[in-house]
């Protein structure tokens, strides 16, 4: 490690490999004139040992995870300071929970949380050789045990840096969006990114497909928020725009490449999905399932969070889906706020009559994530009735999807914001609840 000025050691898991590429991305064509270094901890013990082996060199230790990992992480953050640590380590954390709680952060054992876009931040620190001082979009407690906040972190353009590292051969998904203009109240994407598109170009995403392809890589997968949002400012699709993007997708990739949209890990919001829509997914993509985001059965809750669509709609986009010759997959949260018994049994209707259509429902138990208008909600309530109901539609090969463990998670999160009181903010927004006699 003689000659080094930084050693970046990064507690790389699977479950957010695509934050660390586009970081390093960033980094792996920046100029700069200290001398780093980057390892990857694929597991605590590793980590550990990329920390000892820096020896006395400056260590930055970097962490991304959502908000229902952040106590689990607390966890792994404590076996790593047990087994390496010393004076010259700052463990950062990064991603959509350190933005939104970074005094939770802080609190949880993490040295520096970063707010905001880590791009541009984790550049500026490797040119400060780790040093947080002066650095914008960060939080930190200074000397006297004071939080300091330095803002934001600034927003660039998509195209500012690659997608994934080619310095270090690491691949994922092709993030073509950031943001979104529909400001769910569950959902902590606008409310990190801000409430608008910014949609990497056409050239720059062909650029993406050139490089996949020169490496031998075959499949060529995107994240947003919104599939079909891409090349639009609006609420409408520009097909003409997603059609000359795929199109340019399939021709880069080459005949033994695949291109699959509005599949995972993006989806397709149900009043965008049209004939002509779905026939560009068929004349240009490999995946013949589509994930359309329908969140509720009810369309007074859909109107409480700020969905921007009705149940008609979903329900139109799975009978076109399945004409067209697509497995839909629903996505479906259960739990919401201010859900009454009428609400409940909305949605189990409707999914009952879209797994009769041949959809399969995609089930969520309502999470209070960090950073949204919903953040200090009740936790997800998932009565017997209805965990009956949807066991049956998961026999039936009609239902799937991690809603129990989330339960667990959407109490911990909801103890989590009562011990982080955040008063007058978010109470206020949730609906009322159905009266007694509407039940």
């Amino acid at each position: 490690m003689s000659g080094l000025d930084l050693v970046l050691v990064l507690r790389y898991r699977k479950a957010v490999t695509y934050g660390f590429h586009a970081l390093l991305g960033a980094l792996g064509q920046h100029e700069t004139a200290t001398r780093y270094e980057v390892r990857f901890g694929e597991s605590v013990e590793e980590a550990a040992r990329h920390i000892r082996e820096a020896g006395d060199v400056r260590t930055l230790v970097l962490w991304s995870f959502y908000s229902p990992d952040a106590a689990a992480l607390a966890g792994e953050l404590r076996q790593i300071r047990e087994l390496a640590d010393g004076p010259n380590v700052t463990h950062l954390a990064g991603g959509v929970h350190a933005t939104a709680e970074p005094v939770q952060t802080l609190d949880a054992g993490w040295d520096v949380a970063a707010i905001g876009e880590g791009e541009s931040t984790l550049l500026s620190l490797v040119d400060a050789k780790g040093d947080p001082a002066g650095i914008t979009g960060l939080a930190y407690r200074d000397a006297t045990g004071a939080v300091k906040k330095t803002g934001k972190a600034k927003q660039r353009d998509l195209n500012d840096f690659p997608g994934f590292a080619l310095k270090w051969d690491k691949f994922n998904a092709l993030e073509i969006t950031r943001g979104c203009i529909y400001a769910c109240r569950f959902c902590q994407t606008p409310f990190m990114f801000s409430a608008k598109f910014r949609h990497r170009s056409l050239a720059n995403i062909r650029w993406h497909v050139d490089q996949m392809r020169a490496r031998g890589l075959r499949d060529v997968r995107f994240i947003t928020p919104t599939a079909l949002s891409w090349g639009t400012q609006t609420e409408e699709p520009d097909l003409a725009a997603v059609e000359e993007m795929l199109a340019s997708c399939k021709e880069g990739i080459g005949p033994a490449g695949r291109v699959f949209f509005g599949s995972f890990p993006s989806e397709i919001r149900p009043e965008h999905v049209s004939r002509d829509a779905l026939r560009l997914v068929k004349k240009y993509c490999a995946n013949n399932n589509i994930i359309v985001g329908a969140q509720s059965g009810s369309d007074r809750v859909l109107g409480a969070a700020k969905r921007g669509h009705d149940t008609e709609a979903v329900r139109r986009a799975v009978r076109l889906g399945v004409e067209e010759g697509f497995r839909i997959n629903v996505d479906m949260i259960f739990g919401m706020p201010g859900e009454g018994r009428p609400d409940v049994d909305a949605s189990l209707g409707l999914a009952r009559e879209l797994a009769d259509l041949g959809a399969r429902i995609h089930a969520h138990t309502f999470m209070p994530l960090p950073g949204t208008p919903w953040r200090d909600a009740p936790p997800g309530d998932v009565d017997s009735e209805t965990i009956r109901e949807v066991d049956r539609l998961s026999r039936r090969g009609a239902l799937y999807g991690h809603w129990q463990k989330q339960r667990d998670h959407a109490a911990r999160l909801a103890a989590a914001a009562e011990a982080y009181p955040r008063p007058g903010r978010s109470r206020t927004l949730l609906p009322m609840a159905q009266p007694p006699d509407a039940c």
